[in-house]
């Protein structure tokens, strides 16, 4: 298993757009994903579990994944939700 912890940092937490590109990126590997969010666990590879999650900015996710690709996977979902999505900060 390899796992860890992020603070989302886009101003709109995780509304369609990222959930569906931090779904996207989930379902390129193997390894079962899951996050974890106050104290509830959610399928990382489910867009229906990521938006019923209702994380919004600020809040502490604990991103797990148990397979062949495990740490690549978490990995690149830590590295997208550090990159806010590909949201640019200064477009309002």
């Amino acid at each position: 298993m390899f796992r860890a912890q992020i603070q989302l940092l886009n101003e709109t937490g995780l509304h369609a757009r990222p959930a569906s590109l931090f779904v996207a990126a989930a379902k390129k590997y193997q390894s079962d994903i899951a996050v974890l969010k106050d104290g509830e666990k959610y399928d990382a590879k489910s867009i229906l579990n990521v938006l019923s999650m209702g994380a919004c900015k600020g809040e502490s996710l604990l991103i797990s994944a148990i397979g062949i690709d495990e740490k690549e996977a978490v990995l690149e979902l830590i590295g997208l939700i550090e990159d806010n999505f590909g949201e640019r900060e200064d477009s309002l």
